[in-house]
């Protein structure tokens, strides 16, 4: 059809999918909509979860499950998820991913028990699931063109750093204004928009069907092994790292997914066919990712916290404040990163922005304890926009060498490991710092001192991850054609 808005024909996913120019933006933007939505799904609760405990009644413990119900889900499904969009169209499993969102968070709004809150917010992110995983594997098949993907993938970076600040401030302003409820009730109008041009907008795909990977066995295997390993990693700062808890359960995750290794390299029909980790890029990609994110949980949360703890900075003040790292990341993501990629490659880029992020932790391991924001914190928040050369640079080299049928999977696995970087960042990091802070302040300390010496050594580790990244990325990346 030639309408913009017209669906075109179903295309098998062994072929790129051709859509006018006009469409393929407007795709960018629906799928662009569906991960903001995802985004600020996990910074706005944050914000909410003292209001949530009051209203509901929430014990200490039972309150992070408001946000390790979703992370489980998420980044247990992930995996599943993209393999099953390849195999029975990406379209659908967005479509139907972001309907299932939708409606877990007009149950999550309407929750009047922690069981019920729960509950909405596991089938959340089985919906997160099912829409995110799928993703970029659509968005590498509508541009194939470097420069309109460089562009393309520049614009989707810059929705998640723009999510991730937009739920701070918004999750606030709605819980102070109205209610907590209304954090999942914003979902509504954004999810329905999402689904109705989505269906509309997407190319229409058939997937290669059931037969070509139902890895039943499989699926068991690398579902139930995630979810899991995500459960021990959220669970460390409770038990810690040599409790039997931690070892006992850590074991089993580890079993399950070499078991999962072991079937797909014996099945007919393997869920997840091990040729895509052949490719140096995929895998690189990925490892990088694990890396990077886990080193930049010390910003993301660590820094707040130090704002609100150890500098006395309000809740809005410290939105205020760390508004200029997501400005310059968005930025650089926006406006700067396609351009790069396309003119140096993407693994050049991806070695600066890792230079940046590193002497952004170099900074804060100095940070003072009665720090000044323009001398000691601006200049961290101005290195940060590392960020928005490192996140559009691997998105790139993650799906390089995604085969047309793959795409889904691999999209699911680039997620993944997102997700698993992140868990293992916070299990670390807070665990190590709230070490270091409780030795210091059982040696006489004061709170603001020992406080700031914890989270020295969590910027010291996550400096540490990032060199390793660094030479992951020098040493296994191989660069790619530029344009």
């Amino acid at each position: 059809m030639s309408s913009t808005l017209g669906t075109p024909p179903a295309a098998p996913l062994g072929t790129p999918l051709a859509q006018p120019r006009a469409n393929r933006w407007t795709a960018l933007a629906v799928l662009s909509a569906a991960m903001l939505m995802t985004i600020l799904d996990g910074s706005i609760v944050t914000v909410a979860m003292p209001a949530i405990q009051r209203d509901l009644g929430f014990s200490p413990a039972g309150l992070s499950w408001t946000v390790n119900a979703y992370l489980i889900a998420f980044g247990g499904l992930l995996l599943l998820a993209g393999r099953l969009g390849d195999l029975i169209g990406r379209k659908a499993m967005f479509v139907a991913g972001n309907a299932v969102f939708t409606a877990a968070s007009l149950l999550a709004g309407a929750a009047t028990t922690p069981g019920l809150l729960i509950a909405a917010r596991f089938l959340q992110g089985v919906g997160s699931a099912m829409a995110s995983a799928v993703v970029l594997g659509i968005l590498v098949t509508l541009f194939t063109d470097p420069g309109e993907r460089a562009k393309a993938i520049g614009v989707f970076s810059f929705t998640g750093a723009a999510g991730a600040s937009i739920g701070q401030v918004l999750g606030g302003v709605l819980t102070d204004a109205l209610s907590w409820h209304w954090i999942f009730f914003i979902n509504l109008p954004i999810g329905l928009a999402t689904i109705a041009l989505a269906v509309r907008a997407l190319p229409s795909d058939r997937g290669v069907g059931l037969t070509a990977g139902a890895d039943v066995l499989g699926a068991g295997l690398v579902t139930s092994g995630l979810m899991l390993g995500i459960y021990t990693v959220v669970k460390v700062e409770q038990h810690g790292w040599a409790a039997p808890h931690t070892l006992g359960l850590g074991a089993l995750s580890l079993g399950l997914l070499a078991g999962f290794v072991v079937r797909q390299a014996t099945a007919k029909t393997p869920l997840m066919p091990l040729r895509v980790l052949r490719s140096r890029n995929v895998s690189g990609a990925n490892l990088v990712q694990v890396l990077t994110l886990s080193a930049m949980f010390a910003f993301q949360i660590i820094v707040a916290l130090y704002m609100q703890k150890v500098l006395h900075y309000s809740a809005l003040a410290t939105g205020l404040a760390m508004l200029p790292a997501a400005v310059a990341i968005g930025g650089v993501s926006l406006f700067v990163s396609a351009r790069l990629n396309t003119r140096f490659g993407e693994r050049a880029v991806l070695l600066v922005g890792l230079v940046l992020l590193f002497g952004a932790m170099l900074k804060l391991i100095a940070v003072p304890v009665d720090a000044d924001y323009v001398t000691d914190l601006l200049p961290v928040m101005l290195l940060i926009a590392g960020g928005g050369l490192v996140l559009p640079a691997l998105t790139s080299l993650g799906m390089s060498d995604a085969a047309p049928d793959d795409a889904g999977l691999v999209s699911g696995l680039f997620n993944t490991t997102q997700q698993v970087g992140m868990a293992v960042g916070v299990a670390v990091l807070s665990t190590f710092a709230a070490a270091r802070t409780e030795e210091d302040l059982a040696s006489g300390a004061t709170e603001p001192a020992a406080l700031t010496a914890g989270y020295h050594v969590a910027f010291t580790i996550a400096a540490a991850l990032l060199a390793a990244a660094f030479v992951v990325a020098s040493t296994v990346l191989r660069k790619r054609p530029t344009a």
